[in-house]
């Protein structure tokens, strides 16, 4: 065989490359809350619809650039988890409602 199976022993989940990449995981762990709030706000109520729109757009912002500059695949696989969590929370609360919520163009 040519090449030889190791055991993680980095220790962390996310940085499959033996470094730490604290940004790279913040960037992560915030998409992945975000897109977790919209998520859910979006389905509990329509009345929710300005926070749902607006941190699904936050996630989605937060999102894209956490893939820019994201170094390992787990990285990569949770934040486009967070990204489509964050996506479809804001596509439900401008769907109910939008950003302002009425105020503008109302």
């Amino acid at each position: 065989m040519a090449q030889v199976l190791r055991p993680n022993t980095t220790g962390s989940l996310l940085a499959t490359d033996g470094k730490a990449h604290p940004v790279q995981d913040t960037f992560l762990l915030v998409t992945l809350v975000l897109g977790i709030a919209a998520f859910v706000t979006a389905l509990v109520s329509q009345g929710l619809h300005l926070v749902s729109s607006w941190t699904g757009l936050v996630g989605i912002f937060t999102g894209a650039y956490g893939q820019f500059i994201s170094v390992t695949t787990r990285q990569r696989f949770g934040l486009i988890l967070g990204l489509g969590a964050s996506a479809v929370g804001f596509f439900l609360g401008m769907a109910h409602g939008g950003l302002f919520g009425g105020i503008v163009g109302g």
